[in-house]
């Protein structure tokens, strides 16, 4: 039982102290006359409640008065709620003596005055100035399938699940394919690089729109928001077209088909010669064959830091011609090798032809945060279960689950700094996986003004303790 025990015992305690224990712990609530006029309070008995109400006060501008004590009571219901993630359930966490109707919260998430575009500036704001206050801003994409049920939801299609789907069979699940961009950070802490979302858009079928549309939509939001800084956008052999689209001062790193017809930079013109330069060089043979023929002396072995942990590769980097893709601009190659022959080779290219072998094949290991982030979203913060189906409905609560996603983090950085409060789980090194700190939130802490119920701790002691560490 470990560290959740220990939570569970301090929040019996908290809430057995008697009436001075209370109200040290319970933070005031003032009473209200109407939503506008009324400052929301989080109901937290955790450390660091200043710390999270500071989180909406960033977010206030991008909100109406009422709208804005709305979406702070949901997010907090949304965080402090175990199981099934339904706006009805989260109403129920609220404060009964604050909340309003509960067809309001349905209103705010479907039709409620506020804008996506706003929303997402502001959210992306907070997370690199956090994350990554100077220098070049790490960027990863990619999507992933929003399971829903009904007939009738706005946006939704059938989908590829690529969870379930296997090499010889191809699994289709109905739901919302939400296109995600995510900044990778690396906690203080150590280990694997947490992915912090900035922006996302909803794929919808028959709209003209690509996935790698929908990409280059939310790269040039963000390169408009961030007119001084460059980004190193990263994404899986899906989005490496990516880097034929011209993004503004943005490089691209992607993995290559093996198959990819690659050739040599044109040789220079010689003094004198006739006709048009030529555009690409000879091409060169598949990836497989070019590995395949690499002397012992081409390799270089290198220490590689993947996903919070240092592996030993042989590495060949070079620069080629992608010319279906670029035309007359290079990229440069990196084929990594795994020196005991247990891993098969990867194929990875960069367009920062400055970088080195170590860094591109460092920055794709990085772009497993994303994943993580879609697992810890469905599993933990329940992105799938809002029960909203028209309008701008599916899209905001999605956006909800992933500015909740990274309120989280932050707020736990925030609070607890270097201190890792979970335990990992057993036989895994703690540099190979990260958890989520949302179950540890929502244990510690208080339920509707009345601490832990009964049945409620019944629930919460039967839960496994191992969902509090993710495989990576």
């Amino acid at each position: 039982m470990g560290y959740l025990c220990k939570t569970f015992l301090d929040g019996l305690r908290a809430t057995w102290q008697g009436n001075q224990a209370e109200e040290k712990g319970k933070l005031s609530v003032p009473k209200r006359s109407s939503l506008r006029n009324w400052w929301p309070r989080v109901s937290v008995r955790v450390e660091g409640g200043e710390a999270w109400r500071e989180l909406f006060e960033w977010m206030a501008s991008a909100f109406t008065a009422p709208s804005f004590a709305l979406f702070t009571q949901l997010i907090t219901a949304w965080v402090l709620l175990p199981g099934r993630h339904t706006i009805t359930r989260m109403w129920r966490v609220m404060e009964p003596e604050t909340r309003g109707a509960h067809d309001a919260y349905h209103r705010f998430v479907r039709c409620g005055r506020w804008s996506l575009p706003g929303f997402w500036h502001l959210l992306a704001l907070l997370v690199v100035q956090v994350a990554c206050p100077v220098g070049v801003i790490p960027l990863v994409v990619d999507d992933t399938v929003a399971k829903k049920t009904g007939r009738k939801i706005s946006g939704a299609g059938i989908f590829r699940d690529a969870v379930r789907s296997t090499r010889n069979k191809v699994v289709y699940t109905w739901g919302l394919n939400v296109v995600l961009l995510v900044l990778p950070l690396h906690p203080p802490w150590g280990g694997e690089p947490l992915g912090l979302p900035v922006n996302l858009r909803i794929y919808r079928k028959n709209s003209g729109q690509s996935h790698l549309d929908l990409a280059v939509e939310m790269v040039l939001e963000l390169a408009e928001w961030f007119p001084e800084r460059a980004f190193e956008l990263c994404g899986d052999g899906a989005y490496a077209p990516l880097a034929g689209r011209n993004l503004p001062r943005t490089d691209v790193t992607s993995r290559l088909r093996r198959d990819a017809a690659l050739y040599e930079l044109p040789a220079p013109r010689r003094k004198g010669q006739r006709g048009r330069p030529r555009k690409k060089g000879p091409r060169l043979p598949a990836l497989p064959q070019l590995a395949a023929a690499l002397t012992q002396e081409q390799w270089t072995p290198t220490q590689v830091a993947v996903r919070g942990a240092t592996q030993q590769f042989l590495l060949y980097t070079r620069e080629v011609l992608w010319y279906d893709v670029l035309r007359d601009r290079p990229v440069l190659l990196v084929i990594i090798r795994d020196p005991a022959g247990v891993q098969p080779d990867d194929y990875f290219f960069t367009t920062n032809l400055a970088d080195i072998g170590a860094q591109v094949a460092s920055r794709y290991g990085d772009r497993w945060s994303i994943e993580d982030s879609f697992r810890n979203g469905k599993q933990f913060l329940g992105l799938e279960d809002p029960q909203t189906r028209e309008g701008n409905g599916p899209e905001r609560a999605v956006a909800l689950a992933c500015w909740t996603y990274a309120a989280v983090w932050l707020w736990y950085i925030r609070v607890h700094g270097t201190e890792r409060t979970w335990r990992p789980c057993l036989g895994t090194p703690s540099s190979a996986r990260h958890p989520s700190p949302t179950p540890w939130l929502r244990y510690a802490g208080r339920f509707g003004g009345r601490g832990f119920s009964p049945g409620l701790l019944r629930r919460l002691t039967k839960r496994n303790p191992r969902t509090c560490s993710l495989r990576c």
